[in-house]
């Protein structure tokens, strides 16, 4: 390390902030990488500058690094990640190191700073028509929270609802006709989870054109929250340079808005309202802007949203929701009920379920199956305190039409085959609006709902 970027020596440690006294005539740039030739393993990035060119450093590695009196250098530039498409097939750190026992990257791989550096313009973007839309073979999605190539989905639940088991089946199922890359950002989530994941893909195939970068719950916050635009410049690579369309999928973007929380504490920002940072509702747009299409490639965005105590009025939560063309909502009550994909069929949104995107019978159905939905809803009020029988007829149809519907959604997934001992299915969604026009005319009204559980279609099930 040359001596023309000397900084000077680490002067006090408070939690992840770092103060050095400068005593170099070098003085680094914000978000520069520190390091330091006593530990290869320390790495800092500087935060903000104070008196007597003192200067507050956050904590990119452990505590067990530091030393008291250590001299820190700069390096000149910011953190870096590998791209392109030597890095399909593997799993990274922050810093770019490879993490999953496959050797080191390549030195000659390009690297990128993670951080943007040209923002898109009002022309490179591109809006897209229903010749983009996305089937992901999973009934309830494709015809209740249909959405585009380009588009940005969150999977919104609570703990232990099943929003990491959809997004591996959606990774599997997009992907295996998708003809661009896949970028996975696991950003503050359980080791286990994501070694599973991994596993997954191998199993599925879908791993030699995916990249994944983790920063998981073992890291500290400064990691966490950086992981995320890591894994943003990889996609970004994707799209611009190689003008590939890119799969992108974030687990979990609350941690991600929950770590950016963590280090305002730490540098001892004022925070807002439910101890939340001033700057939640700006970070959370600057990171979903990063993942928009242009005209020469797209990035399609799925993002899991964990929801705190099953709160969706959490401002964590609600900071990401206007970022998102579909919502798909995970609800405890339906999987205590044992039907999965737990969806809330009536709490699901998206903003493409147009007659002109989706075509005339689908948004048909999909009305009328979400006004009956809306009728059982109320129904089963009545019928949990005097019983189905006291319903008039028409109620009673309404009803139980009602019940096929959320029966037939449910389905075997892939992913979860090795749990269930149930081989996964994938269905058309022009099979399911078929289906589902069937149940709404009455033609199904002399089967019990119970035989429409976990089939695909109903011709393949024997019931059509």
């Amino acid at each position: 390390m040359e001596d023309s970027r000397f900084i000077g020596t680490i002067r006090a440690v408070r939690g992840q902030v770092v103060d050095i006294e400068s005593s170099g005539s070098y003085l680094p740039t914000p978000r520069e990488l520190l390091v330091s030739p006593e530990n290869p393993e320390l790495a800092l990035e500087t935060y903000s500058y104070g008196r007597a060119r003192a200067i507050s450093c956050l904590l990119l590695s452990s505590r067990a690094t530091l030393r008291r009196r250590a001299r820190i250098f700069g390096t000149g530039s910011g953190i870096a990640i590998p791209v392109g498409r030597a890095v399909l097939g593997r799993v990274l750190s922050l810093f770019g190191e490879a993490i999953d026992g496959g050797g080191p990257i390549p030195p000659e791989v390009p690297r990128r700073s993670i951080y943007e550096t040209a923002p898109l313009t009002l022309e490179s973007h591109i809006s897209f028509s229903g010749e983009d839309l996305f089937e992901t073979g999973i009934k309830a999605l494709d015809f209740f929270t249909p959405f585009l190539r380009g588009a940005r989905v969150g999977l919104i639940g609570g703990a232990g609802v099943g929003k990491t088991v959809l997004m591996t089946e959606l990774l599997r199922a997009i992907a295996k006709g998708h003809r661009g890359v896949a970028v996975f950002a696991g950003v503050g989530e359980r080791i286990r989870e994501g070694h599973e994941l991994w596993r997954s893909l191998q199993r599925t195939g879908t791993l030699p054109f995916t990249t994944l970068v983790m920063g998981q719950m073992n890291e500290n916050a400064v990691v966490r929250f950086r992981v995320a635009w890591a894994a943003a410049r990889v996609a970004e690579y994707f799209r611009d340079d190689l003008e590939t369309d890119v799969l992108f999928f974030v687990d979990n973007i609350y941690r991600f808005a929950q770590a950016g929380s963590e280090v305002s504490v730490l540098l001892e920002e004022i925070p807002s309202e439910f101890g939340y940072q001033a700057t939640l509702e700006s970070e959370i747009a600057h990171f979903e802007g990063r993942l928009a299409s242009t005209s020469r490639a797209a990035i399609t965005s799925v993002q899991t949203v964990y929801v705190p105590a099953d709160e969706l009025g959490d401002p964590g939560v609600r900071a990401v929701l206007p970022h998102l063309d579909a919502t798909v909502v995970l609800s405890r009550a339906t999987a205590q009920r044992g039907f999965y994909p737990p969806l809330d069929l009536l709490r699901s949104t998206s903003t493409i379920l147009s007659e002109s995107i989706i075509g005339r019978e689908h948004y048909r159905s999909a009305t009328e199956a979400l006004e009956t939905l809306s009728r059982h809803a109320r129904l089963s009020r009545i019928v949990a305190i005097i019983g189905e029988a006291e319903l008039s007829q028409d109620d009673r149809t309404s009803f139980n039409r009602a019940e096929k519907i959320i029966a037939y959604m449910t389905q075997p997934l892939f992913a979860t085959e090795i749990f269930s001992g149930k081989r996964g299915v994938s269905v058309p969604r022009e099979r399911v609006v078929i289906d589902v026009a069937a149940i709404l005319s009455g033609k199904y009204d002399e089967v019990a709902a119970e035989r429409m559980r976990y089939v695909g279609d109903l011709k393949s099930a024997g019931i059509g």
